[in-house]
């Protein structure tokens, strides 16, 4: 039994996303949670709240409320690379730079 949850357009750099997917791809459901409950970074809030959705997904389903969500596992997690903000900082001698906002989009598949 699988279940999938999907956040897109996330404004948080997929490279710095991508080191979160990394602690938890391939844990259990509880023990990616604690990970990402005590991990300091801005990120884990956004993954910690995708597994949530990814979980209630999966009780939603009749055939999985008889199963044990406790042996539920973060099979797949991925994070894309979503549209880029563009923005403008002016410098020196009338000159500008870009200012590059990167998305991310993840991909959570649980499985049990």
């Amino acid at each position: 039994m699988e279940a999938r949850a999907i956040s897109r357009y996330v404004r948080i750099a997929p490279r710095k996303m991508n080191l979160l997917a990394l602690l938890v791809r391939g844990k259990k459901v509880n023990d990616a949670l604690n990970i990402l409950r005590f991990t300091p970074k801005r990120g884990a809030i956004v993954v910690e709240k995708t597994i949530r959705s990814a979980i209630a997904n999966l009780t939603e389903n009749e055939a999985a409320r008889k199963l044990n969500i406790d042996d539920a596992v973060v099979r797949e997690i991925r994070v894309d690379e979503g549209p880029t903000w563009k923005r403008w900082r002016p410098r020196a001698m009338g000159r500008a730079t870009r200012i590059r906002k990167r998305t991310s989009h993840l991909y959570i598949t649980l499985s049990v």
